[in-house]
């Protein structure tokens, strides 16, 4: 039985005629796809043969590299995306042996000493060549699954959790967290932010005080909206201690308990409450000097932000390609909706949003590959901060305006508009985390004026 019941065939415009309009304009192509419905398929035309134009392959400095992600994704990952998004599940173990088989978790972490000895993504890219941009299309790739809470859900808590272990860690807990964590065997989240203290880190109210023989901190306080802390392994915590803010890594184990936290997106991220109670940590655990957990925090947040310009700008991309296809196919009045001017200025402003947002992401991106860890801290901060702001605002005007163009099926979680929907739902995510938009536009013009002479006057 037709899903929209058997009145649909006798409507006289449909029996013995081509359906094709009267059938993308209620469905998507992958409807066909489906086995349930490949089996109906009766025959094809002769000397016809069946196109559809799918996502754009747009050229970039590593084409081939883009080539293999994306196979990987498509192939891998979307697929497990659209049923964990379903079921709130988090992501397959199986799937992430498969990204540890081409170290794609290695990869996620930026270029660095972490990558010596690896083959990347079966040798298409050497260790000594991974750069950003190489990371940018990870990133990028995996954002056009067009579901943000599996997104997240996909070790998203290692690529900010686990990089002050990298670059502030003794040697001996580096190597061997690291080796757990990029093998997909064991978990980490970035737990810093609580219910009093989020883009604060200074008003942090978690203690770590040490024993009194100075051999173990012990911790105690909470923590919220910690992502993939509730099947997370180790957290990286940001303490107040008595010489100030403090990083430290806390293994899971007595006194450490996590519960899941409801919220507009897919339980699949994992996004918990900590209570650290009476925790006893060995001080080897403690990430960079005591007292200076600020520096190991906030340099910690420009990969984390950049990152999440990385996803916002390519799914900002994926809804303009969504609105382009639908305008194209969707016809009211008699005439296609991209035939309305109405539409084109819309469409008009989320491309040029999109575009704008991309360029400024890449010349960062570049920056940052001449940099070091020290220099991108130091000079980078205001500049992320104000591109985050400013593509994360482009992000919902730009799903306000998709929801327009697709109208009823834009709010429907199912069906042509659930992508448009999904990301209507969830798109403020990225207004927040990693620092609320206000917060960072302030960062990016006061690490401006702080560069100005004091003596400029026009």
């Amino acid at each position: 039985m037709h899903p929209g019941g058997a009145s649909v065939f006798f409507d006289e415009e449909i029996p013995g005629q081509d359906v094709t309009e009267a059938f993308y304009a209620l469905h998507r192509h992958e409807v066909l796809q489906r086995p349930q419905y490949q089996r109906l398929q009766i025959g094809t035309i002769k000397d016809e043969e069946s196109v559809i134009f799918g996502r754009v392959n747009v050229p970039t400095l590593q084409k081939r590299f883009q080539k293999a992600v994306r196979e990987f994704v498509d192939e891998h990952i979307y697929p497990d995306a659209q049923a964990r998004e379903d079921d709130g599940k988090r992501p397959s173990l199986d799937l992430v042996d498969k990204m540890t088989a081409l170290n794609l978790h290695a990869m996620r972490m930026g270029p660095g000493k972490h990558l010596k000895g690896r083959i990347l993504m079966n040798g298409i890219v050497t260790p000594e060549e991974f750069d950003y941009f190489h990371e940018l299309i990870i990133t990028q790739e995996i954002g056009r699954i067009g579901a943000r809470g599996y997104g997240d859900g996909l070790n998203s808590g290692s690529i900010i959790g686990l990089p002050p272990v990298l670059n502030f860690a003794r040697p001996e807990l580096r190597k061997r967290v690291a080796d757990e964590v990029l093998s997909g065997k064991k978990f980490i989240s970035l737990a810093i932010s609580e219910a009093f203290a989020g883009s604060d880190v200074r008003g942090l109210k978690t203690t770590a005080t040490k024993t009194p023989d100075e051999r173990f901190w012990i911790i105690n306080g909470t923590k919220k909206w910690i992502t993939n802390g509730v099947f997370s392994d180790y957290f990286t915590v940001g303490c107040k201690t008595e010489d100030g803010l403090t990083v430290i890594l806390v293994e899971r184990g007595e006194g450490v308990e996590t519960k899941p936290i409801k919220t507009s997106y897919s339980p699949t991220a994992g996004t918990a409450y900590i209570t650290f109670e009476n925790v006893k940590v060995p001080v080897e655990n403690t990430l960079g000097p005591e007292g200076g957990g600020i520096f190991v925090i906030l340099s910690n947040f420009n990969h984390e932000r950049w990152v999440m310009c990385c996803s916002s700008a390519r799914s900002q991309r994926v809804i303009i390609e969504e609105c382009l296809k639908w305008t194209n196919q969707r016809k009211a009045f008699g005439k296609p909706l991209n035939s309305q001017a109405v539409i084109r200025s819309k469409l008009a402003a989320m491309i040029a949003r999109a575009e704008s947002v991309q360029s400024w992401l890449e010349n960062l991106t570049y920056q940052m590959n001449n940099m070091s860890y020290k220099e991108q801290a130091q000079k980078l901060a205001g500049p992320l901060g104000l591109l985050k702001m400013y593509s994360t605002r482009c992000a919902q005007d730009t799903a306000r305006d998709a929801v327009q163009i697709f109208g009823g099926r834009g709010i429907t979680k199912s069906g042509m508009g659930r992508f448009i929907e999904h990301n209507y739902r969830t798109v403020t995510f990225d207004s927040l985390l990693g620092g609320a938009e206000d917060v960072l536009g302030d960062l990016g013009v006061r690490q401006a004026i702080s560069k100005m002479p004091k003596n400029a006057r026009l």
